[in-house]
């Protein structure tokens, strides 16, 4: 799993502080419905596509880049359903971040399902009455593409 330049130029001056990141996030199914999922080398569970936003890219064309990159499957990008702030992050080698995260949906156009990059061990598609034990944060954007109603969701200011 490659850290993008930007962000190791970034730690050579900021060392293990917290950054602010932006990420995005796929929920892409195939023509029959199905959710693609990935198994995580570095958590060991199931989530569902996603990947770091590079320097003025545009998020949809990351997520796009991203599934590719991880699973082999051209996607095309159908919707944002939802802007959301993840708790901090702590990685192993003491890096500190938090994630803005983009949610989209997506659609499948071709390739089939395989770990790409080293990022997954295994990747496959799996129907929602079939779903194995997600992350709680695939869990979460899962729930909002599910529930999407044309309307993005994100957390609004408490009144």
């Amino acid at each position: 799993m490659p850290i993008p330049d930007f962000v190791l130029r970034l730690r050579e001056k900021v060392g293990n502080d917290l950054l602010p990141m932006t990420g995005a996030t796929g929920v892409i199914r195939d023509a029959d419905g199905r959710i693609l999922l990935g198994f995580r080398s570095d958590s060991q569970d199931w989530a569902l596509p996603s990947g770091i936003i590079e320097p003025f890219e545009e998020p949809a064309v990351a997520l796009a880049r991203e599934v590719e990159e991880e699973t082999g499957i051209v996607a095309r990008i159908d919707a944002l359903v939802a802007i959301s702030a993840t708790p901090e992050v702590n990685y192993p080698n003491g890096d500190r971040a938090a994630y803005i995260d983009f949610t989209f949906t997506g659609t499948a156009l071709s390739g089939e399902p395989y770990p790409a990059d080293g990022e997954n061990v295994e990747v496959g598609w799996f129907a929602l009455d079939d779903l194995p034990p997600l992350r709680e944060s695939s869990v979460f954007r899962l729930e909002k593409a599910l529930s999407y109603d044309g309307t993005t969701w994100f957390a609004e200011h408490p009144t």
